[in-house]
């Protein structure tokens, strides 16, 4: 799985299924497929991040960066229903999934778009921006991630990441503080931490 799922087109063979999945008090539906992160359930850091989130009191849209197959982008958008939930991935399969749950769940306040990281978000001014980056893509490409979207957020906005300790929560706290001027670690839990930083 690893190595397939940060790729434009993976070409391992598709094996969907479909799974249900309690988020944030509510009951969505996925279908996923091989060649898609944690395609066999919700991933303990994705739960983690959306357990954790406080939607800031800035006005203006979310973007999720990496969306797979959704699990993230479409929980924030039942939750918050009066914001727009731009959801990027790279991935041509997992974009297709998104597009397919957010009907499934008749989610209408998404829109869901093939972006190599933000090179294909057009906006500037998004309200918060959530991820679950591709580590595996290499930590330049994690930073450079972090770079782009404080580009993105308007001030107030946030960025809010899920990452282990093990794959580098703290050079990516470092980064962040650097980046932003700050960084907080909302939660951290069975050596995941949810990390904030508000463009200020």
């Amino acid at each position: 799985m690893s190595e397939h799922y940060y790729t434009r087109d993976p070409k391992v063979k598709s094996q969907r299924q479909t799974l249900s999945a309690e988020l944030r008090g509510k009951t969505l539906r996925f279908t996923t497929d091989a060649g898609v992160f944690s395609k066999g359930g919700v991933d303990f850091g994705s739960r983690l991040l959306l357990e954790s989130f406080v939607m800031p009191e800035v006005s203006g849209d979310v973007l999720d960066v990496g969306c797979g197959y959704g699990p993230i982008g479409l929980t924030i958008a039942a939750s918050y229903p009066e914001r727009q939930i731009q959801m990027v991935d790279v991935n041509e399969r997992a974009i297709a999934l998104s597009k397919e749950n957010a009907a499934e769940n008749l989610l209408e306040n998404v829109d869901v778009y093939s972006s190599d990281a933000l090179l294909a978000v057009k906006e500037s001014d998004f309200a918060v921006i959530l991820t679950n980056p591709p580590i595996r893509a290499g930590k330049e490409t994690v930073f450079a991630f972090y770079e782009s979207s404080f580009s993105k957020l308007k001030p107030g906005g946030e960025l809010w990441v899920v990452i282990q300790k093990k794959q580098g929560a703290p050079s990516s706290a470092k980064k962040l503080e650097e980046t932003f001027g700050n960084v907080t670690a909302v939660a951290k839990r069975k050596g995941y931490f949810i990390l904030k930083a508000i463009k200020n």
